[in-house]
């Protein structure tokens, strides 16, 4: 059986199955570690109002051979003893797994609402537990009645593969008062995914999308999507895929399509908004032992992506059906994909009218590739591309003409050297950009919000051997972060009200000769600062090697 180095790279990768329970931390000549602590992250907690609150278990339950199953499924009813209004409501997703098994991605829905995207890490033989936590108070439009609740974690158990993931869900309803007043929301949550009792999101092909027609209300005045899209397979690491020409040459160790890639959503035909997806890595990625105590970036708590709809909203508020489409532009395998619109409404009058005045989005980018040969069989490739773009609208409300506009500027650029017939590479990637968000009301002063991002990734990545499951040698070393920034106008200049440097480093080794491993070992930290939920400045930095922590400092920032 042939084995692709892009299987190897994935979350169904045959090797990652078989070096499952190896350690990790920087290679000592000749280290073999068979065990790792549990993991560990450098997010900080969310926070938890001192007022009185109630937890519900929501989900206990064991996955085991779920692959081809349905997903979970029960209903979620608000705690008697905290009947709202709720400050915050917060889910903890926990979790423990012993034996052989591969990393899996798994995904919670509360009244078909995607609330929680994840991945799993890969056990050892003597097992390992891990949580997460995340605000969910966006959702309490939901919440506030009795929901169908959906979890889905597709696993695999047999003979070989005898890990089984106990998974626990809860969330615990904060009541608001005086001092935690009860969470800003919008006024309706409306699922867009593809069921409200199974798992919700959308599995695509290269070249399909996924749409969803819904009516809206007649009296809107803002509409937000909240998006999620990861890609499988060769997808899994987009960002370390070649031109096909390239792959084409060495098959066993490379995947086509290129690396770029671009989520767009479309309105009723019409190019509306678009994301540049985070280059997640699973906890087999790459190396697998380059994650073991901290996960990658983005690894166990996905985070969504947002994007304005408002520019579009005189154009739904007829009353008749809308369609909302999804598509991962320059997909080459695979993507789950999912969404939830936001909305708020006019509360001093049922109807409101507007109409869509500019879009410059086009769902074609100009995407430019270039390759440039260099010594012995070295290769090369430079993509970049950029996107500029507006959307303009107004609505015409109780509080008179409200125009909304939508401007954006991402830039993109992956360098790759291909060389060893494809064992070896050298990847760097940059995603960067900003969206402004303007409101500008017909009485009253114009506001605006701007988000910007960057994405940077680098993997240097080696297979001087891959002969099959029971002899290959492979080794990494990365470096992942996610950069965001969150500003308000204030006069003629932008106040920061949030930011985020999530920086992850990691270096890994595998080798197995005749079925016996020869080196399992790396080491990795994750330096995490920026403003907490609450505005509070936060420090947090963790290095481990072995498999196990070595550093663990937390600070307020002074």
């Amino acid at each position: 059986m042939r084995i692709r180095i892009a299987g190897v790279l994935g979350a169904a990768a045959l090797l990652c199955a078989a070096l499952l329970g190896m350690g990790t931390a920087q290679a000592d000549s000749g280290q073999i570690e068979t065990s790792y602590q549990n993991p560990v992250t450098a997010l900080p907690p969310v926070s938890r109002p001192d007022t009185h609150h109630c937890t519900v278990t929501a989900m206990q339950h064991d996955f085991g051979n779920t692959l081809s199953s349905p997903a979970w499924n029960g209903t979620v009813t608000p705690p008697a003893d905290c009947p709202g209004p709720w400050s915050k409501v917060v889910l903890n997703w926990s979790g423990s797994v012993q034996g052989r098994q591969y990393d899996r991605l798994a995904g919670v829905w509360i009244g078909g609402a995607e609330v929680l995207r994840t991945s799993t890490p890969e056990p050892t033989q003597e097992g390992i537990s891990w949580s997460l936590e995340k605000d969910v108070s966006e959702f309490i439009p939901l919440l506030r009645k009795t929901q169908p609740i959906a979890v889905s974690l597709g696993n695999v158990v047999n003979s070989t593969y005898t890990g089984v993931y106990h998974m626990n869900l809860t969330l615990t309803y904060y009541q608001a008062d005086r001092r935690y007043p009860a969470a800003h929301t919008a006024d309706q949550v409306m699922p867009l995914s593809a069921s409200t009792t199974d798992t919700g999101w959308t599995n695509l092909n290269p070249g399909q999308s996924s749409s969803k027609t819904v009516t809206l209300p007649r009296n809107l005045t803002h509409v937000r999507m909240e998006l999620y899209a990861r890609g499988g397979g060769c997808d899994e690491q987009w960002f370390t895929a070649v031109p096909d020409d390239v792959a084409n040459q060495h098959p066993d160790f490379l995947c086509g399509g290129g690396p770029y890639r671009e989520v767009q959503v479309s309105v009723d035909g019409r190019p509306a908004g678009l994301a540049q997806p985070y280059p997640v890595v699973y906890s087999g990625g790459i190396v697998p032992t380059l994650w073991r105590p901290i996960p990658a970036v983005d690894q166990f708590v996905t985070q969504a992506y947002d994007l304005d709809l408002t520019p579009f909203a005189g154009l739904l508020v007829d009353g008749r059906p809308h369609t909302f489409t999804i598509t991962p532009y320059g997909a080459a395998d695979g993507w789950t994909v999912d969404s939830t619109l936001f909305l708020d409404t006019d509360h001093h009058g049922a109807r409101t009218s507007g109409a869509l005045t500019d879009d410059t989005l086009s769902l074609s980018p100009s995407v430019s590739t270039t390759k440039t040969p260099g010594a012995g069989d070295l290769v090369n490739v430079r993509v970049s591309a950029n996107r500029d773009w507006k959307t303009s609208g107004y609505l015409d409300t109780s509080a008179g003409r409200v125009r909304t506009t939508v401007t954006q500027h991402a830039s993109y650029l992956n360098t790759d050297a291909v060389s060893s017939g494809g064992q070896k590479q050298a990847v760097a990637q940059e995603q960067r950009g900003t969206t402004i968000v303007t409101t500008a009301p017909e009485h009253g002063r114009p506001t605006a919000t701007k988000h910007t991002w960057d994405y940077p990734i680098t993997v240097d990545s080696d297979v001087p051997l891959l002969t099959d499951g029971n002899n290959y040698s492979l080794s990494a070393t990365v470096h992942q972060g996610r950069i965001l920034s969150d500003s308000v106008s204030q006069g003629n200049h932008w106040r920061t009200v949030g930011t985020t440097r999530d920086i992850v480093d990691a270096t890994g080794v595998l080798a197995r000769t005749n079925g016996v491993v020869t080196a399992a070992d790396g080491s990795d930290s994750e330096h995490w600062t920026g403003t907490t939920d609450t505005g509070a400045c936060y420090d947090h930095l963790i290095r481990a090697a072995h498999g196990y922590v070595t550093e663990d400092h937390v600070s307020d920032c002074g």
